[in-house]
């Protein structure tokens, strides 16, 4: 039964983001979903939970669905055909609700599994894979790749953050440079440390080539 519920969650999100080129794509919940389920098994949590909310954590995100944002819609509704108990919808829901970044990253999930598929979430935000999706995304939403008389911003609020139209190179100060000291499970804050020496690395190489010098507010 969970098997035949992951796979249909796997479909019906393959449909939901088949027109997607910015980086929330079906293979970007594909990813998040089998580093959650990884996580999940090292760090002692239900693998079934956190893949299942992996697998529908962007289904409403604000950004793609913002009229079923607010009540999950897109969600709530698979897993009600699906026949998954009220307080389990609940669970998974909170969980959904509880991972995104919002501006500061400080929001930590109540649960171990919510915590699993923060770090797997975030972890796809960061390395190679996660500078490709930050050009993507930049790209899909006409943000230059680098301006350097731009100042990133460091705090923002959760609204600030969503409407905030930096360079893709500015949303590395503003997010990407700062999963690594905020991760949960011991296995995510493994996987983030290499992730975030390559971006480093990266970032390097980018401003040598540029010509300039580091636009690092924090240097």
């Amino acid at each position: 039964m969970q098997e035949q519920i992951l796979n249909d969650a796997r479909d019906y999100i393959r449909n939901l983001f088949s027109e997607d080129s910015g980086g929330h794509d079906y293979w970007h919940s594909i990813r998040v979903a089998n580093t959650a389920r990884q996580l999940a098994m090292q760090e002692g949590a239900d693998a079934f939970l956190a893949e299942l909310a992996a697998l529908l954590h962007d289904a409403d995100d604000i950004k793609l669905f913002p009229d079923t944002f607010t009540e999950k819609k897109h969600a709530v509704d698979f897993l009600r055909s699906h026949a998954v108990p009220e307080d389990v919808i609940r669970e998974l829901v909170s969980i959904i609700e509880q991972i995104p970044f919002n501006g500061t990253g400080l929001s930590v999930p109540d649960s171990l599994e919510g915590k699993c598929v923060q770090d797997a979430d975030r972890l796809d935000a960061i390395g190679a894979i996660g500078i490709a999706r930050t050009f993507a995304y930049g790209g899909s939403h006409g943000r230059a790749i680098f301006d350097p008389e731009e100042k990133p911003r460091l705090h923002m609020t959760a609204d600030e953050y969503r409407k905030a139209s930096s360079s893709s190179i500015s949303h590395f100060y503003e997010k990407l440079l700062k999963i690594k000291n905020l991760m949960n499970t011991e296995s995510g804050k493994k996987a983030a440390a290499q992730r975030d020496s390559y971006m480093r690395a990266f970032l390097k190489e980018f401003y040598s080539e540029w010509g300039g010098t580091e636009n690092n507010p924090s240097s």
